[in-house]
């Protein structure tokens, strides 16, 4: 598995395992939770994709009774804060709403450490833009976790340039990703200026939601389904992979994130990066997503 450098200290494995539906299965038992992490594992995928609110609160607590010192030593741990949402430990919220102060900020790293039986989160990501930012203040709580020892590096989640240069702007600490949904079905942070801003600056983005939450597979899209199927029978792989392979295409090393519950589907996510799309058979599909061709 190809592996994405984020800065000179800290690389991830250029396919995630996001966790946000981990709380949803059947079977949550410390067992099972590290039978998905050895999956990935098996293929190369080290970096886990998490976040405070994923499972009402309560996936980094699952994730953490499975995790043993030894397997910590085998990942990388990504998580989010700064959505409050009337749910779990915040029950008692009137409304949904994000706090980047340096008080959530603190708090909720200490939280995950502590849920996640961990010592340092390897990438924290400011998880929505808040229109209340105090940029200085959130900027310096950043940079504060980082120096501590508590956060490897940081990042966003869902931010346009205009945030990241206003956040970037009061830090010391770089910017090492921003988390934007792409897929062949959003695909406008090609055009709107989103991935190439990252691609100037030369740093990787990550991409939720890579398979358009299943819609890619619906009735909607069945032209397009049976394209990537296609592919996929002449590659030896199933649709999915080809259509994460759309995205590992880019030149700007897109890191998708993942999420399933299925065992089999794990060991299964590696299989994109065994995909090979020219650059015609690239457009074909993207043509097809526009509904026209290109201008």
């Amino acid at each position: 598995m190809d592996r994405v450098s984020l800065n000179e200290d800290l690389s991830l494995s250029r396919l995630v395992y996001g966790m946000w539906r981990l709380g949803d299965d059947a079977d949550t038992s410390p067992e099972h939770v590290r039978n998905k992490i050895s999956a990935c594992l098996d293929q190369g995928i080290t970096t886990m994709d998490q976040a405070d609110i994923y499972g009402d609160y309560g996936a980094e607590e699952i994730m953490g009774r499975a995790l043993s010192p030894e397997l910590r030593n085998q990942i990388e741990i990504v998580t989010k804060c700064d959505i409050v949402a009337p749910c779990g430990r915040y029950s008692d919220a009137k409304v949904k709403y994000y706090d980047t102060s340096r008080q959530h900020i603190l708090a909720s790293v200490d939280h995950s450490l502590r849920l996640m039986n961990i010592d340092h989160i390897d990438v924290l990501l400011i998880h929505r833009p808040d229109p209340l930012m105090d940029a200085a203040e959130t900027g310096a709580a950043l940079d504060e976790v980082v120096a501590s020892g508590k956060v490897r590096s940081v990042g966003v989640s869902n931010f346009k340039l205009h945030d990241w240069t206003l956040l970037q702007s009061a830090m010391k600490t770089p910017l090492v990703t921003n988390q934007i949904e792409l897929s062949l079905l959003a695909h406008d942070g090609f055009t709107n200026g989103d991935v190439a801003y990252l691609q100037e600056r030369h740093v990787p983005p990550m991409a939720w939601s890579p398979l358009a939450g299943g819609s890619l597979f619906s009735a909607d899209h069945t032209a397009l389904r049976s394209m990537l199927a296609d592919i996929g029978t002449a590659q030896g792989v199933d649709e999915t992979a080809v259509a994460i392979a759309w995205l590992l295409r880019h030149p700007a090393r897109i890191i998708p994130v993942m999420g399933t519950n299925n065992l089999d589907r794990i060991a299964r996510i590696g299989d994109a990066a065994k995909v090979s799309l020219d650059r015609e058979t690239w457009y074909t599909l993207y043509t097809e997503a526009l509904g026209t061709e290109v201008p």
